[in-house]
């Protein structure tokens, strides 16, 4: 795979942390993540991953992750400003400078974290919700009259954080093939959202975006670009902004409705499109034509018997589709979980796993140890120093017969 031989080392964290070591992973890094002893963890971003064991409070656990981080090509490091740098696993500890020889000169050292580095936020607690909040693109989302929607925890920790670190390494690792040297990845996901973001950001206050929130067409306003309840509660897609799809939709919609009696005393034309004026009738429209029958009906509507069944659609370019619950996507893809994208030619990715998996902390202790070069004798010491947590004496005690 694309990433084969490169050794990452990642903090435990949460969601973008360890997103970004599963995209790495997916394409061939070895990945460890160092784990503190005791803990519990549900981060299910696992795949492909090892996990070692350490108590960084104490000198000779602090020693294994220098080494670890001294041998690898990466490191992750998901924590506040300042928490490395105070256990003196800094940036500046690897890399050369006029004032010093770095351990690892080449290491690509990637600080991800939520809020700018250097601005007034940067100690503070947050989440998702409160990076998009700063970052400008809450503010347009959809939602309702009174206020926006948050999509999940998926801007800021996976697409302007998580996703953008990976890039950002992978950056790194191509200037790296140049010039030698690794280099700092600085990622903060409110920054990281706003690029993401770009397209709206820019737009804001011109023609596409000149209305409040919610009276715009891509913000929940236009009624051809939506999601419609369905007889069965469950839910159809409409996204036909240009006016050949435009077309397609109604000409089909209003056949339905025709043929069954439901049409009424008024019913869009192709023209009716962009006349904002007859937004509110035409959304009424939809929303009561779609309560008339089941999501699946509407769906052998636009596509044929096939959609539901992973055979080819059959269907217009009316770009109306279902909403799926994750079991029927997961049935359509053919994967009970999502697989790596985008699939290469030659090298693609590779999923890794068969089933999800949690990835129990300090696993492959032992393994990684002996990788590192420590004898039987040296491992004992670690764990008479407390280094390894109280669990690994058993490891090592269940090891002795391999060595």
């Amino acid at each position: 795979m694309s990433l084969n031989g490169i050794k990452v080392v990642e903090f435990a964290g949460l969601a973008p942390g360890p997103f970004a070591g599963l995209v790495l992973a997916h394409n061939g890094a070895s990945v460890i993540r160092i784990d503190r002893p005791s803990s519990t963890t549900r981060d299910l971003l696992c795949a492909g991953k090892r996990s070692i064991a350490l108590d960084m409070k104490t000198a000779s656990g602090l020693r294994v992750a220098k080494d670890l981080i001294a041998k690898a090509d990466v490191l992750i490091d998901p924590f506040r400003p300042g928490v490395l740098e105070k256990l003196e696993l800094g940036p500046e500890v690897f890399h050369t400078s006029d004032k010093r020889e770095g351990l690892n000169d080449k290491l690509v050292y990637a600080r991800l974290v939520g809020f700018p580095r250097n601005g007034k936020h940067s100690t503070m607690a947050g989440h998702d919700i409160n990076y998009i909040a700063l970052s400008g693109i809450l503010s347009m989302l959809p939602g309702t009259m009174h206020k926006p929607t948050f999509p999940l925890n998926l801007i800021a920790d996976f697409a302007g954080g998580g996703l953008l670190c990976a890039n950002g390494i992978l950056l790194a690792i191509i200037e790296r093939g140049r010039s030698g040297r690794g280099q700092v990845v600085n990622v903060d996901m409110v920054s990281g959202s706003r690029y993401i973001s770009s397209f709206p950001l820019l737009s804001a206050g011109s023609s596409a975006w000149a209305g409040p929130r919610g009276t715009n067409v891509l913000d929940g306003g236009a009624p051809f670009y939506d999601v419609y309840i369905c007889s069965d509660g469950k839910w159809m897609s409409i996204g036909c902004l240009e006016p050949q799809f435009f077309a397609q939709f109604v000409d089909k919609f209003n056949e339905v409705m025709k043929s069954s009696g439901n049409q009424g005393s008024w019913s869009p034309l192709r023209s009716t499109q962009y006349i904002k004026e007859d937004w509110p009738k035409l959304r009424k429209y939809l929303e009561d034509g779609f309560r008339t029958q089941p999501r699946d009906f509407w769906t052998e509507v636009f596509h044929g018997k096939v959609l539901l069944i992973n055979l080819p659609s059959l269907g217009t370019d009316a770009c109306a589709v279902p909403v799926l619950s994750p079991t029927e996507a997961a049935q359509l893809h053919g994967s009970p979980y999502p697989v790596p994208h985008p699939e290469l030619s030659r090298t693609s990715p590779s999923p890794l796993q068969d089933e999800i998996k949690i990835l129990d902390p300090g696993k492959h202790s032992v393994d990684i140890l002996r990788e590192l070069g420590l004898s039987e004798e040296d491992m004992r010491q670690l764990v008479a120093e407390g280094a390894l947590g109280k669990e690994a004496r058993e490891l090592v005690e269940r090891s002795k017969s391999k060595l």
